[in-house]
């Protein structure tokens, strides 16, 4: 089988193209680096060229207001060169809770970009996934100074992102769902608890105060981050992930 990775060069794209090339079939990466401008479309057609899937990892450049513009651009054009194309199947990877948080702008595009599949004229499936171990460094950096970070008590429950190219590959080349899967950790933490574990593991001395006014997740409440019973639980737990990630 043929499928073209949008974003294929990034985190979960690369691991995905390997997944699949691994498996037998063709896994082409498409990226603004092999010449596949999603927003201007161009190269676009060529890379979906014999594609029977289409796996959309493709993200914004920036988490503001203009990631709204970004979404509605790139997948329109996504869809508009997929049908064209023949392609049978159309994959997105998106957030767990996107529609639950539209006071976060990223997410509401994220959203946008749902709604947007769901009304195209492809097969399709969705992926929600919960916030990557990989991001902690970031959500650390953006809150901190040389001494203390600042973090908010909301509840997550992070996944490896191996485990997420693994959900990914295995939807793409099943069925479409014309649904969503929703995956994640097997651990439910408070944020601010996860980053008194993160700097622990790293010997990191600094100290980690909890500011429900912090960061990008401040004001979220409840569990609207949480997977819910109905999630696929990937098997890698963070504390032994970042043990091996020091």
């Amino acid at each position: 089988m043929k499928l073209t990775v949008i974003g294929g060069t990034g985190l979960i794209g690369s691991q995905v193209v390997r997944k699949l090339t691994a498996a037998g079939h063709e896994a082409v990466p498409a990226a603004l680096s092999t010449g596949v401008d999603l927003i201007t479309g161009k190269g676009l057609g060529q890379a979906l060229e014999g594609a029977e899937v289409v796996v959309n990892l493709a993200n914004s450049p920036t988490f503001d207001e203009a990631s709204l513009d970004f979404f509605r651009t790139s997948m329109a054009n996504l869809l508009a060169e997929g049908e064209r194309a023949g392609v049978r199947h159309q994959v997105i990877l998106s957030i767990v809770g996107v529609d639950q948080v539209p006071q976060l702008d990223y997410y509401r595009a994220k959203a946008l970009q749902e709604d947007l599949l769901r009304q195209g004229p492809t097969p399709y499936s969705i992926v929600r996934a919960t916030q990557f171990f990989e991001f902690m460094a970031a959500l650390l950096s953006w809150t901190s100074d040389d001494t203390t970070v600042r973090l908010p008590s909301t509840r997550v429950q992070p996944i490896a992102a191996a485990d997420v190219a693994d959900a990914v590959v295995d939807v793409a080349t099943g069925t479409p769902l014309r649904g969503i899967r929703i995956v994640a950790g097997p651990d439910v933490f408070a944020l601010d608890e996860l980053g008194r574990a993160t700097l622990a593991a790293r010997q990191d001395n600094r100290t980690v105060i909890t500011d429900d006014t912090a960061g990008m997740f401040a004001g979220v409440t409840g569990d609207v981050l949480i997977a819910g019973p109905d999630a696929h639980v990937a098997p890698t737990h963070y504390q032994d992930w970042i043990q091996t990630n020091r």
